[in-house]
């Protein structure tokens, strides 16, 4: 079975995410979310609003599961057997971090493959960090979100 992770804090789970979910389900036979859960950092939405939304909006795909995990991405997906990560590129910039992060994960990960995406540019200008500051401002951040997701 073809198992990839699309790792992520997903804080909150934007458009651009459920885009490039819904293009990889044709790729694999199951597509973890994983939301990774640092304790240092500060989260807008509590780690059960963002299981609930995510489900929410893939519960009509049976290919789709949400789970939690701490530490490595790379220990992760070899716990779970998941032979690939998912990763989403919007720009030079994020490819340029991705290698380099994707290369690290192929080490730790004994051979963990890193599949990217290219956003549909429709989602490529923003991420979860400009939602987050829209809703922080007051602003108005339905353009951005599933329909699954009211804030």
């Amino acid at each position: 079975m073809k198992t990839a992770v699309f790792p992520g804090s997903f804080d909150p789970f934007t458009k651009g995410h459920e885009e490039l979910v819904k293009r990889a389900i044709p790729l694999f036979d199951k597509i973890v979310i994983a939301i990774g859960i640092n304790s240092q950092k500060k989260y807008l939405f509590s780690l059960e609003q963002r299981v609930e939304w995510i489900n929410q909006v893939f519960k009509d795909h049976n290919s789709v599961e949400v789970d939690t995990y701490e530490g490595l991405t790379a220990h992760y997906c070899q716990k779970i057997q998941a032979e690939y990560l998912l990763r989403g590129l919007r720009n030079a910039s994020d490819f340029d971090y991705e290698k380099t992060i994707s290369q690290l994960n192929a080490m730790v990960g004994d051979g963990l493959e890193t599949i990217f995406l290219i956003s549909e540019p429709q989602y490529s200008h923003f991420s979860s960090t400009i939602v987050r500051e829209i809703i922080k401002g007051g602003g108005d951040a339905s353009p951005f979100l599933p329909e699954g997701i009211k804030i």
